[in-house]
């Protein structure tokens, strides 16, 4: 017999080796289940922080998470009390299984299951029970696999994302929101152990139902983990007195417009990162639900805050909220495109100030007047008569920018919005001289661009929520010296009665039939735009953008910073003078008539026109009008006290150039030109 035990030990290992090709071939040939689970899109702020989550296809809240992003201590506590062999063995625990089975075979029933951590996600990945000895062998198989073409983090990954956490809640992330409001990047030990112990029996131990079942599992976790030295006794001690949670938090839904937009527009990102402030998000959907009380149950608000330095949009409330039926909440009326006012205003007196047109010192009448059949009126009915230009923008009269309208033409007005990147609805064709009352139709996002264009020294500033897809230089509105020559304007505008006195550029509107009520402003830093009206269009009597509107810019300010940020000084090149010290033509409007005849002409280059720019000068031409001149480019002076028609100018560079020439009697032309 001694003789044939090296023969026995050669059969038994040839049959081990049979028996183990055999396993391998039978690990290896499992069909696995997808291991790519879907995850909830996700919108977080412009600090990472989560605005608002979409659930996936199935209903569930199923959120993205790495390891990484977990409180190291619930890993220990997880390890330590579902699967202490994880890191050593190869998804399936000897030493587990055989105690399962042998309480099994003692008791005859499933006492506990031995499930590794691994087992656990092969279970989660194919939503298989967890009592039947097929789909315990069909786990085991699976988990073999698993370990076999997965990373030990990536098995803890899928688990910290498909664990079950009662309801609708799976994984780790979607639980400590919902359980604690909070990210699990750190977690108390008490709530580390019940969002340990919640997965075992989800629905039995559900804190909002099930208290008492929550506080018992969790204390048993606690009381294990303390025995394998993940935490002291002491610390187990107290976090037994931490109260569980009676209620599920709700997930943020902060900015939900914006948010279905951006998932509208890229609808393969599971996270879009936007530009918004969820604090100030979460404060202005405050102050929208605030300002509509007792306004009558149809009104509906809108309110968008942006840096004007960079374009970037801080919030976006669309609506009162998306509940409110009555004020057809679900319209996100910062796009709707709607009548704006008077709140075109400004760009009209800046656009006159940039031709030349008017100062803000000079005289314009305030009577009677008919364009044709045209006959505007004031709002209030009154006429004033002569009147400074700039006080005739504080009060917001139709019939001067009326008059300068007609001087500048309809169609520059229109030019004008669309340098600012202004979308425009119009009816009828060619635009009217009703323009500039608000006959076109626009949106709040639209004013806010360009109100932003206008503090930002008349630079176009593309509005945006997340990453822009380029950064051209943006056209020019109007020159700087313009621009800041509105805004010096409207920061004399008294604030509405009641509001905080800080010193704000800003204008109100009110639509034709009391449908629209607006108040657009900024300061140094910030513009903010805010309507307030009804949805469907119908008016709302006695509605007047000053008293509606113009109290929750403010208030928004108000939310937004504690003082606001100054407005800048003047360019060099802004004419600051008294009417009297300024020459004849800007005096009075419409004096000029006469003059206008022999006044400058730019002949060369052509308005429109896109040129080289060789050598880095350009040749220009000009007839008519009296020397000497000067010459700017986009504001800037270039060559002043000249007597030459034809000159070469120096300093431009490529892109969009507004070139300008001023003669001796203050009259002017300009052209604007495209440089390569």
């Amino acid at each position: 017999m001694k003789r044939l035990w090296p023969f026995a030990l050669a059969a038994a290992l040839f049959v081990a080796a049979i028996a183990r090709d055999a396993t391998d071939r039978w690990i290896e040939g499992t069909q696995l289940p997808s291991v790519l689970p879907a995850t909830s899109v996700e919108m977080r702020d412009r600090h990472g922080d989560l605005l608002r989550a979409y659930t996936v296809a199935d209903g569930r809240w199923r959120l993205a998470l790495h390891p990484d992003q977990v409180d190291k201590r619930f890993i220990d506590m997880l390890l330590a009390y579902e699967d202490k062999r994880f890191l050593r063995h190869s998804g399936v625990d000897p030493l587990a299984l055989t105690r399962a089975t042998l309480q099994a075979v003692k008791t005859g029933q499933i006492v506990s299951g031995g499930s590794t951590l691994t087992m656990q996600v092969a279970r989660l990945l194919e939503e298989s029970g967890t009592g039947q000895w097929a789909g315990k062998l069909r786990q085991i198989r699976v988990a073999l696999a698993l370990e076999r073409r997965l990373t030990k983090e990536q098995i803890l990954d899928l688990y910290l994302i498909l664990a079950p956490y009662g309801g609708n809640i799976e994984g780790l992330r979607a639980a400590s929101l919902m359980w604690f409001g909070k990210e699990p990047i750190r977690l108390t030990p008490a709530q580390a152990a019940l969002l340990v112990a919640l997965p075992q029996s989800p629905e039995a131990r559900r804190p909002d139902r099930a208290q008492d079942a929550a506080r018992i599992a969790r204390d048993r976790v606690l009381a294990r983990v303390a025995r394998h030295g993940v935490i002291s006794d002491e610390a187990a001690q107290a976090a037994t007195s931490e109260p569980v949670p009676h209620r599920r938090i709700a997930f943020p839904a902060l900015a939900p417009h914006l948010a279905d937009r951006a998932r509208n527009s890229f609808p393969d990102k599971l996270r879009h990162d936007l530009t918004l402030d969820a604090t100030l998000q979460r404060k202005l959907e405050s102050l929208a639900t605030d300002a509509l009380r007792g306004m009558g149950e149809r009104l509906s608000i809108a309110i968008l805050v942006a840096d004007h330095r960079t374009g970037e949009v801080l919030t976006s409330v669309g609506s009162a909220g998306l509940a409110e039926d009555a004020r057809q909440g679900h319209v996100d009326m910062t796009t709707a495109m709607r009548s704006p006012g008077s709140t075109l205003k400004p760009l009209v007196y800046a656009l006159a100030f940039d031709r030349g047109l008017a100062h803000p010192e000079t005289v314009i009448e305030d009577r009677p007047v008919a364009f044709d059949s045209y006959a505007p009126q004031n709002f209030d009915g009154q006429f004033r008569g002569d009147i400074r230009v700039s006080e005739a923008l504080r009060l917001s009269l139709n019939i001067p920018v009326i008059r300068l309208t007609e001087m500048l033409g309809p169609a520059n007005l229109m030019a004008g919005l669309s340098r600012a990147g202004v979308t425009t609805a119009l009816t009828g064709g060619q635009p009217g001289l009703a323009v500039a009352l608000g006959g076109v139709g626009v949106s709040l996002e639209g004013l806010v661009q360009l109100y932003a264009g206008l503090a930002n020294g008349g630079q176009a500033v593309p509005l945006h929520w997340s990453t822009p897809d380029n950064d051209a230089k943006q056209p020019r509105i109007t020159s700087r010296a313009a621009a800041w020559q509105v805004a010096h304007i409207l920061t004399g505008i008294a604030p509405p009665a009641g509001a905080t006195r800080m010193r704000l550029a800003y204008k109100t509107g009110t639509s034709y039939g009391h449908r629209d009520t607006w108040a657009l402003g900024f300061d140094g830093a910030h513009v903010i735009g805010v309507w307030i009206g009804r949805p469907d269009g119908t008016p709302v009597p006695g509605a007047f953008g000053g008293d509606l509107a113009a109290p929750v810019l403010f208030q928004a300010f108000q939310r937004l910073k504690a003082r606001a940020t100054p407005l800048p000084p003047p360019p060099p090149e802004t004419l600051i003078l008294p009417n009297a010290s300024l020459p004849l033509p800007l005096q009075r409007f419409g004096a000029r008539s006469a003059a206008q005849a022999d006044a400058p002409k730019l002949a060369f280059p052509p308005d429109g026109a896109t040129l080289p720019l060789h050598g880095q000068a350009l040749t220009v031409k000009l007839r008519d009008g009296v020397a000497p001149f000067t010459w700017l480019a986009d504001g800037a002076p270039l060559v002043v006290g000249t007597h030459r028609r034809e000159v070469a100018l120096t300093g431009l560079g490529t892109g969009h150039v507004t070139l300008s020439v001023i003669d001796a009697a203050g009259r002017a032309d300009r052209v604007r030109i495209v440089l390569e």
